[in-house]
C-alpha cells in the first residue's frame, strides 16, 4: 500500500513537473490574462474575442523547430480568422451556411496532407468553425472587431508561448528526452522477457513492435528539436548534452533491435539449461529500470540513482557462460557459449551507453559523440515537403487524407442540420464533438468516442456534485481556471480524463453566467453521445477506408529501406571510416519504415473484426520485415563495435543475392501477376564457404584444446564469435527473405 501511493506521489510529481502541465499552465494565462485585465480596466467587452483568439491558436503549438512553431502559429492565425469572417457572413443565410460549413471543412480537413503540425492547424481551422457558430455578432461592425481581437489574441498566445520558451527553453526538449528514455528502459525489459518467456513470446512480441513505433515517432521529433537547434544556436554545453544522450539512445535502440535472436535456435541450445539465461534477462531487466529512473532524474533534476547492483548482475553473467562450459563441456557447448558471449558483448555495449548518459546527467564533459558537422546532420532530418503538388496527388478516392475530408464534412453537416431541426440547445457541441472526436481510421475515432463519453459522464457527475454543494461564483471561477489548465495538460496523455476536465471547465463557465447549471450539464452529455455517435457512424458507413486496403505501399516501403539498409551494411563492413553515415542515414530510414509499418498494423487491429482481412498473414510479413530488419542490425551493429576481418566474396554474393530476393518482393507486390523466381546457385555456395570456415576454425580451437591449451586468445575468440555471428544471421537472413517471398505470395493471392 505504502508502495503504491509512492509510485502515485511520483507520477503527480512527473506530471506537474513535466511540460505538458508547463504547456497546460502557458495556455490557461493566455486565454485568462486577457480577462482578468480588460475586466479591471472596465473593457471586459473586448477580452472574450481576444481569449477566443489564443484558445484557437494554441493547438499548433507543439514541440519541434522554433520556425516551424512561429510559421505554425502565424498560419493558423491568418485560417482562424478567414473561417470565422466567412461563417459570419453566411450565417444570415441558413443554406449558404450549411453550403460554407461543407466547404470549409472540406478544404480545412485535406490541409492534414502536410503533416503532423498542419493535421494540428487544420483542427484550429475547424475548431474556428464550431465557435463562430456559437458567437453572436449583430452587426458588420461587430463582426469586424471580433475577428481583429482573435487576430489579436493569437499574437498575444504567440507572444505568451516565445515567452514561456524563453523562461524555460530546454523543458519540451527534456520532456521528450525523459519519455524516450522511459520507453526505451521498457523496451529492454521487454526484450530480456523474449529470452526466457517462451509461452509469451508472441505476447511480448506484439507489445516491442508498439514500443519501437513509440520509440521512433520520439526520435523523429528529437532530431528535428536538437538538430535544427544546434544548426540555428550553434554549438552550447547544453545542447551537446542533450545531443549526446540523445544519441546514446539511439544506439541503444539500434542494440536492443539487433538483438532479436533467432529464439528456436535459442531453445534448442538452452532449452534445459533456461537457468544460463537468467542471468542476462535480469541484467536487461536493470538496465531497462534504471533508465527508466533516468527519465525521471531527466525532469526532478536530482541525484543519479547507484549503480553497484548493475555490475553485480554484470559479473553473473561473466559466472552463467562459464558454468555452462563446463557442465556441457567443449567442443559439445561452443554454439550455445559463443551465442551467450555474442549476447553478453552485446549488453556491455548497452552498458556503456547507459554509463555515457549518466556521464552527461552527473555534468561530465565529454563531447566525443557530438562531433556531427552541421551539414551531415541535415541529412538525418526529415523534411515536410509543402508543394501544392502533394494535396493534388490525394485528389483520389484512393486517398485515405481524402476520404476523412469527406467524411468530417458530411459528419458536420449532418451533426449541425439535426441539432437545428430538433432545436437542440447548445447544437453546436455536437459539431464540437465531431471535431474532436473523428479521425483518418476507425478504429481511434471509435477509442475517442468512448473515452470522449465517459470522460463527460464523469465530468458532469463531478460538476453536478459541486453545483449541489455550493452556488459560490468565486468556486467556480477558480474551478474553471483549473480544469481549463489540467484539461489542456491531459488531452494528449490521457483523452478520458481530458474530456473530464473539459467538461468541468465548461460547466463552471456557463454557471457563472447562468445559475441554472443543470440545463448545461444535460445538454452537455447528450449533446456529446449524439456527436460521437455521428463520428462513429460516418467512419464506419461514409467513405470508409480500411487499413488492409492500404498496406501495400508501407509494406513495399519496409521492404525498400530493409534493402537499402543490407546494401549500407555490406559497404560498411568494406570501408568502416568512409561509409559510416551513409550507414547510419540508412539504418534511420529502414527504423522509420518499419515505424510506420507497425503503426499501419496496429491501425488494422482497431479496424472491425470483419474488416481485418487476413490479419495473421499481415501480422507475418509485418514480423518477417521486423526480423529481417534486426538481423541487419545485428550485423551492422557487431561491424560498427567490434574488429572485423575484410569482407569476403561470399559475403557480398550472399547480401547481394537476399537483396535480389528482397527485390523480387517488392515486384510482386508492385505487379499484379505473380512472378516466378529461383535461388541463384552461387548465394548456396557462398554459404557453404561460409560455413566451412566457421567449421574449420571450430576443428583447429579444439585440436588447440586437445592439446591442453583450454585458454583461448583474444584473437581466436573474435574470430570464431564473427564467423559465427556473420554466417548465421546470413543464414537467417536468406531464410527469412524465402520466407517473404512465400507470405508475399499467399498475402497477393488473398487481395488480388
Amino acid at each position: 500500500m505504502q508502495n503504491k501511493l509512492k509510485t502515485q506521489l511520483k507520477t503527480i510529481e512527473l506530471f506537474l513537473k513535466g511540460s505538458s502541465f508547463y504547456r497546460g499552465v502557458v495556455l490557461t494565462i493566455a486565454a485568462v490574462l486577457p480577462l482578468v485585465i480588460f475586466s479591471a480596466i472596465d473593457l471586459f467587452v473586448y477580452a472574450p474575442s481576444i481569449a477566443v483568439g489564443a484558445f484557437l491558436n494554441a493547438p499548433s503549438d507543439v514541440p519541434g523547430s522554433l520556425r516551424r512553431k512561429i510559421n505554425g502559429i502565424l498560419i493558423s492565425i491568418v485560417l482562424t480568422m478567414l473561417v470565422t469572417f466567412i461563417i459570419f457572413i453566411t450565417k444570415p443565410v441558413f443554406v449558404l451556411l450549411i453550403v460554407a460549413i461543407a466547404v470549409l471543412s472540406f478544404a480545412i480537413s485535406l490541409i492534414s496532407v502536410y503533416g503532423f503540425r498542419a493535421s494540428l492547424i487544420s483542427f484550429s481551422g475547424l475548431l474556428s468553425i464550431v465557435l463562430a457558430l456559437a458567437i453572436s455578432k449583430p452587426n458588420p461592425a461587430a463582426i469586424f472587431l471580433h475577428i481583429g481581437l482573435m487576430g489579436v489574441g493569437g499574437l498575444w498566445y504567440l507572444f505568451v508561448s516565445l515567452f514561456s520558451k524563453w523562461i524555460a527553453p530546454k523543458k519540451d526538449d527534456d520532456q521528450l528526452l525523459s519519455d524516450t528514455l522511459a520507453l526505451t528502459g521498457q523496451y529492454l525489459k521487454i526484450r530480456g522477457k523474449l529470452l526466457t518467456k517462451s509461452n509469451k513470446r508472441e505476447k511480448y512480441a506484439k507489445k516491442a513492435l508498439i514500443l519501437q513505433t513509440q520509440i521512433s515517432e520520439k526520435h523523429e521529433t528529437l532530431r528535428e528539436l536538437l538538430l535544427e537547434g544546434r544548426k540555428r544556436s550553434g554549438r552550447s554545453y547544453s545542447n551537446e548534452r542533450r545531443l549526446l544522450i540523445f544519441i546514446s539512445l539511439v544506439d541503444i535502440f539500434e542494440l536492443a533491435l539487433a538483438n532479436t535472436l533467432d529464439y528456436s535456435k535459442i531453445d534448442t541450445l538452452f532449452g534445459l539449461q533456461k537457468s544460463y539465461l537468467t542471468p542476462f534477462k535480469d541484467l536487461n531487466k536493470a538496465l531497462g529500470n534504471h533508465l527508466i529512473t533516468l527519465s525521471e532524474l531527466l525532469i526532478k533534476k536530482e541525484t543519479l540513482p547507484d549503480f553497484d547492483s548493475i555490475s553485480k548482475i554484470t559479473d553473473k553473467t561473466n559466472s552463467a557462460i562459464e558454468d555452462y562450459v563446463t557442465e556441457i563441456t567443449l567442443p559439445k557447448a561452443r554454439e550455445g557459449a559463443i551465442t551467450l558471449r555474442n549476447l553478453q558483448d552485446y549488453q556491455k555495449q548497452l552498458l556503456q551507453e547507459v554509463k555515457a548518459i549518466r556521464r552527461v546527467l552527473s555534468k561530465v564533459k565529454d563531447n566525443t559523440k557530438a562531433s556531427l558537422k552541421t551539414q551531415d546532420s541535415k541529412q538525418f532530418l526529415t523534411s515536410q515537403d509543402y508543394r501544392l503538388n502533394i494535396l493534388w496527388q490525394h485528389f483520389s478516392l484512393k486517398s485515405p487524407m481524402l476520404r476523412h475530408a469527406f467524411r468530417v464534412s458530411l459528419a458536420m453537416v449532418f451533426g449541425f442540420l439535426l441539432g437545428s431541426l430538433f432545436d437542440l440547445k447548445n447544437a453546436y457541441w455536437i459539431v464540437l464533438t465531431i471535431v474532436v472526436i473523428m479521425r483518418p481510421n476507425y478504429g481511434l475515432t471509435k477509442e475517442r468516442s468512448k473515452n470522449r463519453i465517459i470522460g463527460t459522464i464523469i465530468g458532469a457527475i463531478i460538476a453536478t456534485t459541486v453545483v449541489l454543494i455550493t452556488q459560490n461564483t468565486v468556486v467556480y471561477m477558480v474551478l474553471a481556471v483549473i480544469s481549463l489548465t489540467f484539461a489542456f495538460s491531459l488531452i494528449q496523455q490521457s483523452y478520458k480524463a481530458g474530456a473530464a476536465f473539459i467538461t468541468l471547465n465548461i460547466v463552471f463557465v456557463y454557471a457563472l453566467i447562468d445559475p441554472n447549471a443543470f440545463d448545461v450539464i444535460q445538454y452537455r452529455v447528450i449533446d456529446t453521445v449524439i456527436g460521437a455517435t455521428i463520428a462513429v457512424l460516418a467512419n464506419y458507413l461514409l467513405f470508409p477506408s480500411w487499413e488492409y486496403k492500404n498496406l501495400d505501399a508501407v509494406i513495399v516501403n519496409a521492404i525498400t529501406s530493409n534493402s537499402n539498409y543490407l546494401k549500407a551494411t555490406k559497404q560498411l563492413y568494406h570501408n568502416k571510416e568512409a561509409k559510416n553515415l551513409d550507414y547510419k542515414i540508412s539504418r534511420k530510414e529502414a527504423f522509420l519504415a518499419m515505424s510506420n509499418l507497425n503503426a499501419a498494423f496496429q491501425r488494422l487491429t482497431q479496424d472491425p473484426k470483419s474488416k481485418q482481412k487476413e490479419s495473421v498473414l499481415i501480422y507475418d510479413i509485418v514480423t518477417l520485415n521486423h526480423t529481417i530488419l534486426s538481423a541487419v542490425a545485428s550485423i551492422g551493429s557487431y561491424i560498427l563495435n567490434h574488429k572485423t576481418t575484410s569482407a569476403s566474396e561470399e559475403f557480398d554474393t550472399i547480401i547481394d543475392g537476399i537483396t535480389d530476393t528482397l527485390k523480387h518482393v517488392i515486384l510482386k507486390l508492385e505487379k499484379d501477376k505473380t512472378i516466378p523466381f529461383t535461388e541463384v546457385d552461387d548465394v548456396n555456395k557462398a554459404h557453404q564457404t561460409l560455413q566451412n570456415k566457421y567449421a574449420n576454425l571450430s576443428e583447429k580451437r579444439d585440436i588447440d584444446i586437445q592439446a591442453g591449451q583450454t585458454e583461448i586468445d583474444t584473437n581466436t575468440l573474435l574470430d570464431l564469435q564473427e564467423a559465427h555471428l556473420i554466417s548465421n544471421q546470413l543464414l537467417w537472413l536468406k531464410s527469412l527473405s524465402a520466407n517473404l517471398i512465400n507470405a508475399t505470395s499467399k498475402y497477393k493471392s488473398v487481395f488480388n
